[in-house]
């Protein structure tokens, strides 16, 4: 008896201990990666900007740099102009519109009412290039020393070159006549017969007038091309009929600049027209001038000397029959 009591006691003691052990910690679980575990937020990526935006950008700076570089001078910062695409229509529409200053400005200054037109279609882009819309400069003539009128810049040969502004289209024709009559490198060109286009077109490219190699046959293409000679006609009280026959000088005296200036010796005139019904190509023929010249189309013109385009070069003998 005796030893079953102290048996229980044992046991009852055994139990007590075995419920007053504490709990085992929990272990932590392993990380194999030694970069923390994923939060679940997300991250911003970085915003990268593409090339055309980065220039939009720049250019924006640009142009808020050049307003305060124009609040501190009296000239106004223009853009350069881009090369424009004038329509036939355009072109027509400009000459209906300064046709009547043109030719006011033959009667009083002497310069052909055709050459007139012609540079003004050309330097202008028909009245819609960035100088003729803002400046009402129509033949692109810059300040020059001496020059105390107002006055716009603009990227041509150069950056911000210095134009002339004028406050109306016929101011600019009046000082355009004004230019050339007063500078002695255009002296040659008022000797010349008051129509002779040509001659005006080839002397205002020899005396520096602009820098395009083809500059004098772009004038004389629009010249006929247009008609433009008609009003030159009309201020003579003369016939019109058509347009002037082509003689080329080829001379390389600087003071010769066409076949009608008393300058220009007679061996220096080269004739276009050859026996036996062709054409031999000279300095500043093309086929539109030539088609006209024959009473022909440039298409004819093609047809007669399997031409697939419009290109001609000197000495090239083509058939006119």
């Amino acid at each position: 008896m005796y030893r079953r009591v102290i048996f229980f006691i044992c046991m009852l003691f055994l139990v007590g201990c075995a419920s007053k052990k504490a709990p085992m910690p929990k272990s932590k679980p392993l990380t194999t990666s030694r970069y923390p575990a994923p939060t679940g937020k997300k991250v911003k990526e970085k915003e990268l900007v593409s090339k055309s935006e980065y220039r939009a950008q720049v250019q924006k700076e640009e142009v808020e740099k050049k307003k305060v570089e124009k609040k501190k001078s009296n000239s106004e910062v223009l853009e350069a102009t881009s090369r424009l695409s004038v329509t036939s229509d355009n072109i027509r529409d400009y000459i209906h519109t300064y046709k009547e200053t043109a030719k006011e400005n033959m009667q009083t200054y002497g310069v052909p009412a055709s050459i007139k037109l012609a540079q003004g279609v050309l330097e202008s882009g028909s009245g819609q290039g960035t100088l003729s819309r803002n400046a009402n400069n129509h033949f692109g003539i810059k300040c020059h020393q001496g020059w105390e009128g107002e006055s716009v810049r603009h990227t041509d040969d150069a950056p911000d070159e210095c134009f002339r502004k004028y406050d109306n289209p016929k101011d600019s024709y009046t000082d355009h006549s004004l230019f050339l009559s007063k500078r002695g490198r255009y002296n040659d060109l008022f000797l010349l017969d008051k129509d002779d286009y040509e001659g005006w077109a080839v002397g205002l490219k020899k005396a520096g007038y602009a820098t395009d190699p083809r500059y004098a046959d772009k004038l004389i293409s629009l010249i006929e091309r247009y008609e433009l000679y008609k009003y030159d006609a009309e201020v003579l009280n003369k016939k019109v009929t058509g347009p002037r026959p082509r003689t080329i000088s080829t001379a390389t005296d600087s003071t010769s600049v066409a076949s009608n200036t008393k300058t220009t010796s007679k061996s220096s005139q080269t004739s276009t027209t050859k026996k036996g019904g062709t054409h031999t190509v000279v300095k500043g023929d093309t086929l539109y001038n030539i088609s006209k010249r024959y009473n022909l189309t440039v298409e004819q013109l093609q047809k007669l000397n399997k031409l697939t385009s419009n290109t001609i070069s000197i000495g090239q003998t083509l058939k006119i029959k």
